[in-house]
This record gives C-alpha cells, structure tokens and sequence, in this order.
C-alpha cells in the first residue's frame, strides 16, 4: 500500500492559515519540509531535482522567504516505512501571508508544476520562527 501526501492539507488547516494571514498577528513562520523523491529523479544528482531545488529557492526568494537549511535523511531511526523521506527542508517566511502567496509568486506555477514530477510524499509542519534550531547560544 503506497500512500502519498503530496498535497494533501489536513481539514482547517487551510482555513488558521488564512486566518493568521489576514490579521494583524500575522507573523513570521518556517515551514519544515518532509519530502520523499520518486526513483527517477535520482535525488541528489539528478537534473530534474536540481531544476526543483532552483524553483523553489527562486519562488521562495520572491516572497521575501530563504532556505534556512537543508538536508538528506539518511535513514529511518523511528517509524514506518511510509514515513520515509529523501530530504528535510526548513523554510524562513517572512509571514503566513507570504507562505499562502507561493502558487501566484515568480516561477510559482513552474515551482508546483516540478513538485508534481519530483515529490513522491510529503509533510510540511508549520513551526515558529522564534528560535531557530541549531542556533548557539553560547553555553555549553
């Protein structure tokens, strides 16, 4: 059994975007991208998954957003095997708005269009921006 997430939004979900969006408590948010590549993209060397990578930092350049990391997964510590992905992603918006933008922003449509050919699964978790991970503070 194959199950795939591609664009599938839980119920509501779509709904607090929006909400959050036309507010004035809109707000920064990073957007942590789960994705599982279909075998023929050959993630990471393939040339369809780097004209993917170079949409997405485009489109999400052109929102006011950044790529604040990202990385292959090599492997499955806890989980199922439908739970498995390629790559993790954390992605800086600089408001839900922005986020909510992407379909209509600069290279949007091309972004979406190498996603359907690219991404097997995927999860994306919305997260706060208000520490980033990783960050050193410092103490030991």
């Amino acid at each position: 059994m194959t199950i795939n997430h591609v664009n599938q939004m839980p119920e509501g979900e779509l709904d607090v975007l929006r909400a959050i969006a036309g507010s004035k408590d809109d707000r920064a948010v990073v957007m942590l991208n789960q994705n599982r590549y279909r075998p023929d993209v050959n993630f990471p060397d393939g040339e369809l998954y780097a004209s993917y990578i170079a949409a997405i930092e485009a489109t999400v350049e052109s929102v006011g957003g950044k790529i604040l990391w990202r990385t292959a997964v090599q492997g499955l510590a806890i989980g199922c095997s439908h739970d498995r992905c390629d790559e993790v992603l954390a992605v800086w918006y600089p408001s839900h708005s922005a986020f909510l933008h992407l379909p209509k922003a600069e290279r949007g449509k091309e972004m979406f269009r190498l996603r359907k050919l690219c991404v097997e699964n995927a999860v994306i978790h919305r997260c706060s921006d208000a520490s980033f991970p990783f960050t050193y503070s410092g103490e030991v």
